[in-house]
């Protein structure tokens, strides 16, 4: 999630913002999910029906991308999003240890992931769409403090 802090409440002009910029891309699914999810932090399924007539497609197609990837998050987030990953270049550095951290501190909607691209700067978190390399406990609790408020 990039553009969004938190997760913004379901606006049918954002949806309709980015089908418009990006409809016409080769593949547009993916490249729409994306940026409806940049914009509000999650896909709504109210916004299912909309992207399927847009490309032609069936709302269960639609539906069957968003939940087949991860990435897509189907109901918006508690508070700020921290992506650990647990990719074994990561994990072999301490990275589930981060997991844990971050899932006892409370305050962020924890996902793990698998590979942030990070893996020579391992361990790697990103929160709100921010990579952070190279990641110690004591550097995650400060992150988390400063934009979690933890």
């Amino acid at each position: 999630m990039t553009a969004a802090a938190t997760a913004s409440p379901y606006d049918p002009r954002v949806v309709e913002r980015v089908i418009a910029e990006r409809r016409h891309l080769d593949g547009a699914l993916m490249p729409i999910l994306h940026g409806v999810q940049d914009a509000l932090g999650w896909v709504p399924a109210d916004a299912v029906p909309r992207i399927a007539e847009a490309l032609n497609l069936s709302r269960a197609e639609v539906h069957g991308v968003i939940s087949y990837y991860h990435h897509f998050r189907e109901s918006p987030s508690k508070g700020p999003v921290l992506q650990v990953c647990r990719a074994e270049a990561c994990r072999s550095v301490g990275g589930e240890a981060l997991l844990a951290q971050a899932q006892a501190a409370g305050g962020c909607s924890v996902e793990p992931v698998y590979c942030l691209g990070l893996c020579a700067m391992s361990p790697a978190v990103m929160l709100q769409g921010q990579p952070h390399a190279r990641m110690t406990p004591a550097r995650l609790a400060d992150l988390l403090s400063d934009v979690a408020g933890i």
